[in-house]
């Protein structure tokens, strides 16, 4: 009898306790859904959370996904906005920062190498005929003075002209004061063969060693002219030279050049006379400085970059030619998303050397040139009329060419947020520049956007992905032959994913190199028009995007740097389509990266996510992606 009471009780506990969980859980649906169950009563049209574009009379499944249908309103489209309680709002997280005029800062990243300061070399070179007897610098690497001796050479020719010298002068010394003009004739003369020694590579001391001893000698020494570091060597001794033949070649190593790759898509923030700051990799912890003093006019075609220089100071001989280095300058960006700089107003450049700049008109100390006013170079920044319009990033959802954002209501008695679509423009550390959408004064959420997102999704109200008319395929031949050429690319680019699925770096960093190899392989020569305006634009985001991956050293910088790759996979999905008939979803996680969400592409099947990796695998839904 008493374990019976005691049972029975039991059994009440349980259902008094699923009894309140299962109001509380309708209390907060409630709260989060703003009244959906009415809704529900008066609802005309049905449709599904995952699949919009399913639209009934009645309530039911989901033809697709067998997901209970959800009211709608009867026009497909319903209010943007939701409405939530003080105590939804606080267990969402919901943070908001202002929309507002400020100046930002954009940091453009570069990486390259070191290089010769090609104003500095000097080629040393054969000035007369004959045979190398003797290299006193036999190996590259030997630092010269001016006057330090390089070669002994033999040559038949330097003897006759040294002969020709001594008969000039005795020639002069024996004419003495008979006759002026003959003692003019003769000085000519003896000033000729003096200059011909001269130019054909000997010193002025050695000229005046030849005269004093009398004699001419069938071997002459060569010196450097210059001073410097040795840093080819083309010949051997015992080789003959004719006039011209290239022996040496000497660089000045106190002024080097350091040679960036910088992408197209950074051009508009890269300008002449802009600060740079260098690291290399052979000097850890050391900082150098520099100032862009060349752009190259083109782009190369294969990796759609354009080399930088930068102009550096190497008198404590710490940096080498050929070291990497890595590379920042930071532009400012004012309205519109303008560059401003403003350090080159009112100087004088010169046109052929336009790191010669100086506080006044002149000549340039390289060339001579006329200097002219930077103004008409065109190498001051714009100047702008008002600070930009810029939104935290963390507020913006980026979905293919879309960017939503959800905006707190001011004049609403409870939180309520609308979403609304924006058009944005470059991007600064930390911020997006607004070109359309939003006005100063309001308030975006910044901290669980994709929560109500999310909760607009199940109501099955417009979202970040649900917007119509988001695949635009293009279409034609070219493009069927195209999609041979990217497939490589997206077989890697899978690979990296569900290598960070699993937590398998080796396996990532492995997909990543294969990736870069792939898009450098990708044969755009067929597309023309509207789909090679598609892919130039996706390749200028993929390329620094898999650069990064690259130089990514562990498995959360790998995840960091596969984000940017996984949007631009989805646009690229998007718009050209894949060659095989595996079809690919959109992955969603709204948990990544500390609850910012994130997306990405996979093979269709189950939720297979690269942001958590193998502590939460399958967080996360899918959605398809329309068929080509």
């Amino acid at each position: 009898m008493t374990n019976t009471k005691l049972l029975l009780g039991f059994l009440f506990v349980l259902a008094l306790a699923f009894l309140i969980g299962r109001w509380s859980s309708e209390q907060g649906h409630g709260a989060l859904t703003n009244g959906a169950a009415n809704a529900a009563i008066e609802a005309d049209v049905w449709t599904c959370p995952m699949h919009p574009e399913i639209r009934l009379p009645d309530p039911g499944d989901c033809p697709v996904c067998s997901m209970d249908l959800v009211p709608s309103s009867s026009d497909g489209e319903g209010q943007r906005t939701l409405t939530l309680s003080e105590d939804a709002r606080r267990l969402a997280r919901i943070e908001t920062a202002p929309v507002e005029r400020r100046f930002v800062d954009r940091a453009v990243r570069m990486s390259g190498k070191v290089d010769f300061d090609e104003t500095t070399m000097r080629s040393i070179s054969a000035w007369v005929p004959g045979r190398l007897d003797r290299l006193f610098v036999d190996y590259t690497g030997v630092r010269v003075e001016a006057g330090d001796h390089l070669v002994r050479l033999y040559s038949p020719e330097l003897t006759t002209a040294q002969e020709e010298l001594l008969a000039a002068h005795r020639r002069l010394e024996e004419t003495g004061a008979e006759s002026d003009f003959l003692t003019a004739s003769d000085g000519r003369a003896y000033r000729s063969a003096r200059e011909k020694l001269v130019l054909w590579g000997l010193s002025e001391a050695q000229v005046d060693e030849i005269v004093a001893r009398g004699t001419a000698e069938d071997h002459v020494t060569l010196s450097s002219p210059v001073s410097g570091v040795v840093v080819h060597k083309d010949l051997d001794e015992g080789a003959y030279v004719q006039t011209g033949t290239h022996i040496y070649s000497i660089a000045d190593l106190t002024h080097l050049w350091v040679r960036l790759d910088a992408y197209e898509q950074d051009l508009p923030w890269l300008q002449y006379g802009q600060e740079v700051t260098l690291e290399a990799e052979g000097l850890p912890g050391s900082v150098l400085h520099g100032k862009i003093s060349f752009i190259d006019p083109i782009v190369d075609a294969r990796t759609r970059t354009v080399k930088v220089r930068v102009n550096v100071d190497n008198s404590d001989g710490r940096l080498k030619p050929g070291m990497f280095v890595r590379a920042v300058a930071r532009a400012r960006m004012g309205a519109h998303g303008r560059l401003l700089d403003r350090r080159l107003a009112g100087k004088w450049v010169s046109p052929m050397h336009p790191e010669i700049v100086k506080d006044g008109p002149g000549h340039c100390d390289v060339c001579g040139m006329d200097l002219v006013r930077a103004e008409a170079l065109g190498l001051v920044g714009a100047e702008a009329e008002e600070m930009p319009l810029v939104v935290p990033a963390s507020a913006v959802l980026l979905t293919g060419k879309r960017a939503v954002c959800y905006v707190e209501l001011a004049d609403a008695e409870e939180p309520t947020y609308e979403g609304r679509e924006i058009v944005v423009g470059a991007k600064a550390e930390g911020f997006y520049v607004v070109a359309a959408g939003l006005a100063v004064g309001e308030r975006v959420v910044t901290n669980g956007a994709f929560r109500i997102d999310s909760a607009m999704q199940i109501r099955a109200q417009p979202s970040m992905m649900s917007i119509k008319g988001e695949t635009s395929h293009v279409h034609g031949y070219e493009v069927e032959e195209f999609r041979m050429s990217i497939q490589p690319a997206f077989d890697d680019y899978l690979r990296f994913q569900t290598a960070l699925t699993t937590d398998d770096t080796k396996t990532a960093r492995t997909a990543v190199a294969g990736l870069a190899a792939a898009f450098a392989q990708v044969d755009d020569a067929l597309l023309h028009g509207e789909s090679r305006e598609a892919w130039t634009r996706l390749h200028a985001r993929l390329a620094p995007a898999v650069e990064a991956a690259r130089r990514a050293d562990d498995l959360e910088a790998l995840r960091g740097a596969f984000e940017p790759i996984a949007h631009a996979m989805v646009e690229l999905e998007r718009t050209f389509g894949h060659a095989t008939d595996v079809p690919y979803a959109e992955g969603t996680c709204p948990m990544a990266f500390g609850d910012r969400a994130s997306t990405w592409l996979q093979a269709a099947g189950e939720v297979a996510n690269p942001y958590m990796g193998a502590a939460m695998p399958r967080c996360g839904t899918l959605t398809p992606i329309g068929a080509r």
